[in-house]
């Protein structure tokens, strides 16, 4: 499997996270021959998710490099139009597929799933354990585990998340990085009552909206998904009840379909809540430490996130492969490449929560207006190609190690 041109053999990689930016990296570092442990803190690879979406010809040279082009599009959602409803369910606007779904949209589990197959027999995976410190010297890092016994690995990439343990770890305090964005998200499986296939219903009053979507023909199944404005909150988040008890308090006495949501709510097993946030490092690397994805430059919702996560995770390894594995001279040409294309991508995410739920009526008649306007047909293509503009503007080098579609 290993391409020789530039074969990184001698390297040891330990990669934190096995959601996609970690299983993305420890496919092309496998590619390259580099030794890769990727340590996931969840008991197994996790299913489901949202469902996210690639854009334009840069993440499709990316992904068809790394040979999983077609296979994302064979498990594609196939996702069509998503409605804008008054408070009876009668629509309002409709929104284009490709304007909230992409060129291709694929679970974020599914899409784990693809990688991880491609690299199980090459890469060492260790679930159900963290790492819990990281000491550095001049030939490598000494790594210790809340369960396994202590390591060495030659370089360590933090690829776990908005809330990444590997950042706090060796650049310090979350807090001296999140940026707030005055919104909240939460997902959860509902039953499928409206019978939707492939299509979505997005319900908005002043400062709080909900999105029910069935991804995936599933007749029985579809997901909610809740956005609300708010200011800071203090909880915990491993505390599943009182994030249902906070999602149950700010949706009471809400519209159409809230009822039903908030219902389904009660059962859910599933549910994901969290801030609508970014990520803002000073630098994407220290040391013998580097971060990819939500931990160097992530964005809850709306920023390409998984996009950006998986072309940093092919320059990255692609630098390392030019470089012969210097990794002093391919972090700072990592951080070179990929800072300016991800500062882009999360500047268009700052307005996901106003969005899907605008502080007024007025705003949300103004918002209705405005995509109405560029969903018709007229302005759909301009539409497309600005949407894309974030998603493409990166100037891939030439990695001969990684420029022929992989074959794994």
């Amino acid at each position: 499997m290993t391409n020789k041109t530039h074969d990184l053999a001698h390297l040891t990689v330990l990669i934190s996270g096995a959601s996609v930016a970690g299983p993305a990296l420890a496919l092309n570092l496998a590619r390259l021959g580099a030794r890769v442990t990727v340590v996931e803190k969840a008991p197994a690879l996790r299913g489901g998710g949202f469902a996210v979406d690639f854009r334009g010809h840069v993440h499709r040279t990316v992904l068809t490099s790394m040979g999983i082009w077609d296979e994302i599009h064979a498990r594609q959602t196939h996702m069509g139009r998503q409605t804008v409803v008054d408070a009876d369910g009668s629509p309002r606007i409709d929104l284009p597929a490709d304007m909230m779904s992409g060129d291709v949209e694929i679970f974020r589990g599914d899409l784990a799933q693809i990688m991880y197959e491609r690299t199980k027999d090459d890469v060492e995976y260790v679930f159900g354990d963290s790492i819990a410190s990281l000491t550095e010297d001049a030939d490598g890092v000494d790594v210790t585990f809340d369960k396994g016994a202590p390591r060495r690995f030659d370089l360590v990439v933090g690829a776990d998340g908005l809330h990444s343990n590997t950042r706090r770890l060796v650049f310090g305090e979350e807090s001296r990085y999140l940026r707030f964005f005055d919104h909240y998200v939460a997902g959860f499986d509902v039953p499928n009552h409206l019978g939707l296939d492939r299509t979505g219903r997005v319900y908005s009053e002043p400062g709080r909206a909900f999105v029910i979507g069935n991804y995936d023909g599933d007749p029985d199944r579809a997901g909610a998904l809740l956005v609300f404005r708010s200011e800071e909150l203090s909880y915990d988040r491993r505390d599943v009840a009182s994030m249902k008890e906070i999602l149950r308090e700010r949706f009471a006495g809400m519209g159409w379909e809230a009822p039903a949501v908030l219902k389904a709510l009660e059962e859910a097993d599933d549910l994901y809540f969290d801030a609508i946030a970014q990520i803002h490092v000073d630098r994407l690397t220290q040391g013998r430490v580097a971060l990819l994805g939500d931990a160097g430059y992530g964005a809850t919702m709306g920023g390409m996130g998984t996009g950006v996560a998986v072309v940093g995770a092919y320059v990255l390894a692609g630098e390392l492969a030019l470089a012969g594995g210097d990794f002093r001279t391919a972090f700072a040409e990592y951080e070179t490449r990929i800072r300016d294309f991800a500062k882009g991508c999360q500047k268009i995410s700052g307005n996901a929560g106003p969005f899907f739920a605008p502080p007024t009526e007025r705003r949300i008649r103004m918002r209705d207006r405005m995509y109405r306007i560029l969903a018709s047909r007229p302005l759909a293509r301009f539409f497309k190609r600005m949407t894309e503009k974030a998603a493409t503007d990166i100037r891939l080098r030439e990695y001969p190690a990684l420029t022929a579609p992989a074959r794994l």
